[in-house]
């Protein structure tokens, strides 16, 4: 009986051993090394917004209802990989991207902004995966405020390559 095991154990190995490509499962993509340049539509659904001071949130952001549109804005991915900090804030904010990492598929990224008129800072935190012409992120945020107004959010973000971009005008004339 042991015999017949090993030798039904080694046939099966031989069998597996041919020349033939592993499969692909179904559904799978290819890890892409680097997104592609260009402009991106994102759109945005707030998932949670929550004061944590018991003010009103120092926020134009409202959170979404079943069934409303999300809100759409455009940005662009340099050719040199970066992202403009526009992809994530509100408008108006003034951000810089502190640590990002946009490689193999996988995007993280942390920015500090500031925002007119609300002296103190607004903190995100960027996860998620991307392909090569589109990613799906998850934006936390959190803001250290000097007054009323902090709040807690979680958005869903979800982005497609619509094109190139266009170049800035440089305003020096």
């Amino acid at each position: 009986m042991r015999t017949a095991l090993t030798m039904a154990a080694a046939a099966a190995l031989v069998a597996g051993c041919g020349s033939k490509e592993p499969e692909t499962p179904q559904g799978s993509e290819q890890v892409i090394a680097a997104i592609n340049p260009g402009e991106y539509e994102v759109t945005t659904l707030v998932q949670e917004l929550r004061s944590v001071d018991h003010t009103t949130p120092a926020t134009k952001s409202k959170a979404s209802a079943e069934g409303d549109d999300p809100v759409t804005h455009r940005a662009c991915i340099a050719p040199d990989g970066t992202v403009e900090p526009s992809m994530f804030s509100e408008a108006g904010d003034e951000c810089r991207i502190d640590n990002a990492y946009v490689r193999n598929g996988r995007m993280t990224m942390q920015l500090a902004c500031t925002r007119p008129g609300a002296p103190g800072q607004v903190m995100q935190s960027v996860n998620g995966q991307f392909t090569a012409d589109a990613f799906e992120a998850t934006v936390t945020t959190a803001t250290y405020l000097t007054g009323a107004g902090d709040y807690s959010m979680t958005r869903k973000m979800t982005a497609k390559r619509v094109g190139d971009c266009t170049p800035k005008e440089d305003k020096k004339a």
